[in-house]
C-alpha cells in the first residue's frame, strides 16, 4: 500500500499548474525552430508540438540566439507558422519495481493494454557510470543455461560482454535463452528498432512465460522515430540501474546497439555534426561507451549489471564501426557465424574467434586444462577442414589432427547443449568429450 501512494503522490508531484510556451518559427529539413523558448530551455528536453493533426512529441537538439532547435518525434504533417510548442521538461523515467512481467515503451508508457504507474524518483536518462574508483571487481561465474558458457565462455557477475552476428543467424534465440537461464534477480531487455511484428511472437514463443516473469521489456520498433529507438537503450539502462540501487543481480540485454547507434546518427546528423565515420559522427564513439560504461559491477552496497550488447555485423566485418568501438571497451566478445547456422548448430557460435576476459580467474586449474584441450583441438581441425572434407588428409599423418577428427562430432554436439543441471555438470560432460 505505500508503494501505491508513493507512485500516487509522484504522479501528483508531475503535474504542473503552467507550462512556458513558444511558437514554431521555422520548419525546414525535417527539423522545427521554435522563439520564445531559449532561456531556461536545455539540449534534450522534451517538447510537445501542436498541429492541425494532433500533439507531436519532440525533443531540443539544438540552442542559438534565434530559437531552439527541435526535431519531432514522427512526420511534422500539420505543423504551421505560428503553432504552439510546449516545453515539458527534462528526459527522465521513473522506473517501479511494478514493472517486471510488463512491456513498456521508451517513454515508460505501458504496450500491453494495462494500466501501469510510475515510481516515485524520476532517473535521468543519461545518468553517469559508478566512480570507477569505488566499483568492485567482477563476482562469481554464473550458470546460463548453455553448456558453451557454462564452460569454455564463462560468464561471471558483472561481466559486459558483446554478441556479434548478421540478421538470421540466431542471435535473438540466444538472448532468450540467456533472459531464461543467467542466474539473476531482474531481466531488463531493450528491443531497439525491432519489427513490429516480432515483439508479441518473442515475448511469448522465444521468451515464454518463465522468462517474461522476471523481465521488463523495453521496446521501440522500426517504425519509429530515431528520437525513440536511441532513447529506447537509455530508458533501459536506467531500469537496470533502478533494480541495481536496490541492490539485486540485474542481467541487461541489448538488441542492437547498431541500431542504437544508427538512431544517434540520424539525430546527430540532423543536429548538424557531420558524418566523418564510414557515415557515423564523431559522437558516436562516446555514446556507445558511455552506455557500455553503466552496466558491469556497481559500487559497494549495490548490486551489479551484466550485461550483453549484440552488434549486427554486415558481412561478419567485426572492424565496421559500432563493432569496433564496442569490442574494445567490453570483456569478452562472442561471434555468431552463418557457416555454422547454415549447417544446423545453434548457437552458431565461432569458438576460435570468441573469447571471455573473464578467464582464466573465473575458472579452476582443471576446468582451465579442459578449455585449453578443447580449444587447441578446435583449432586443429579447422586448419585441417578443407584438406579432410576434399580427402587429402592422410590418417596418421598428424596425431594431433587424429585426435581432433576423433572428438569433433562429440565436441561440436557438446557446443549445442543445454546445461540444466548447471556448470560443474557441463565441465564433466565436456571431460568426457574430450576422452573419446
Amino acid at each position: 500500500m505505500e508503494d501505491l501512494f508513493g507512485q500516487l503522490r509522484a504522479g501528483l508531484s508531475s503535474v504542473t499548474l503552467s507550462r512556458r510556451v513558444g511558437r514554431v518559427a521555422e520548419a525546414a529539413g525535417g527539423r522545427l525552430r521554435a522563439t520564445g523558448l531559449a532561456r531556461g530551455t536545455g539540449l534534450g528536453d522534451r517538447v510537445l508540438v501542436c498541429s492541425r493533426d494532433g500533439a507531436i512529441g519532440g525533443e531540443v537538439i539544438g540552442l542559438s540566439p534565434t530559437g531552439v532547435m527541435l526535431l519531432p518525434d514522427g512526420p511534422a504533417d500539420g505543423v504551421e507558422i505560428g503553432c504552439a510548442v510546449e516545453l515539458v521538461g527534462r528526459a527522465e523515467i521513473a522506473p517501479d519495481d511494478g514493472w517486471i512481467g510488463r512491456i513498456v515503451d521508451p517513454f515508460g508508457r505501458p504496450m500491453d493494454g494495462r494500466a501501469l504507474l510510475p515510481g516515485p524518483v524520476a532517473r535521468a536518462l543519461r545518468a553517469a557510470a559508478p566512480a570507477a574508483a569505488t566499483r568492485r571487481a567482477m563476482g562469481e561465474r554464473l550458470d546460463t543455461g548453455v553448456a558453451l558458457f557454462d564452460t569454455m565462455l564463462p560468464l561471471v557477475r558483472g561481466q559486459r560482454i558483446g554478441l556479434f552476428a548478421g540478421s538470421g543467424v540466431g542471435k535473438s534465440s540466444l538472448l532468450a535463452k540467456f533472459a531464461r537461464g543467467v542466474s539473476a534477480d531482474v531481466v531488463v531487455i531493450a528491443l531497439i528498432g525491432e519489427r513490429g511484428r516480432e515483439l508479441r511472437d518473442f515475448v511469448e514463443r522465444v521468451l515464454g512465460p518463465e522468462g517474461m516473469a522476471r523481465s521488463v521489456i523495453v521496446a521501440a520498433t522500426s517504425d519509429q522515430s530515431p528520437l525513440a529507438r536511441r532513447r529506447c537503450a537509455w530508458t533501459a539502462m536506467a531500469v537496470a540501474e533502478h533494480f541495481r540501487d536496490q541492490g539485486r543481480h540485474v542481467l541487461f540485454l541489448a538488441d542492437s546497439v547498431t541500431r542504437f547507434a544508427e538512431a544517434h546518427r540520424e539525430v546527430a546528423l540532423a543536429a548538424g555534426e557531420d558524418g566523418t565515420l564510414r557515415g557515423y559522427p564523431p559522437s558516436t564513439a562516446h555514446m556507445i561507451m558511455a552506455l557500455a560504461e553503466r552496466a558491469g559491477p556497481g559500487p559497494a552496497g549495490a548490486g551489479d549489471i551484466t550485461a550483453v550488447f549484440s552488434v549486427l555485423v554486415a558481412a561478419s566485418d567485426m572492424d565496421e564501426p559500432v563493432a569496433d568501438i564496442l569490442r574494445g571497451v567490453l570483456d569478452g566478445h562472442v561471434v555468431l557465424d552463418r557457416r555454422i547456422a547454415e549447417r544446423g548448430r545453434y548457437p552458431a557460435v565461432d569458438l576460435l574467434r570468441s573469447v571471455s576476459r573473464s578467464l582464466p580467474g573465473a575458472a579452476s586449474a582443471e576446468e582451465n586444462a579442459l578449455i585449453a584441450e578443447a580449444r587447441r583441438l578446435l583449432g586443429a581441425h579447422d586448419r585441417t577442414e578443407m584438406m579432410i572434407q576434399a580427402g587429402l588428409y592422410v590418417a596418421g599423418s598428424d596425431p594431433l589432427v587424429d585426435r581432433a577428427i576423433r572428438v569433433w562430432p562429440g565436441l561440436d554436439g557438446f557446443l549445442a547443449e543445454d546445461a540444466p543441471d548447471g556448470i560443474e555438470a557441463s565441465f564433466r560432460r565436456l571431460s568426457v568429450v574430450l576422452a573419446v
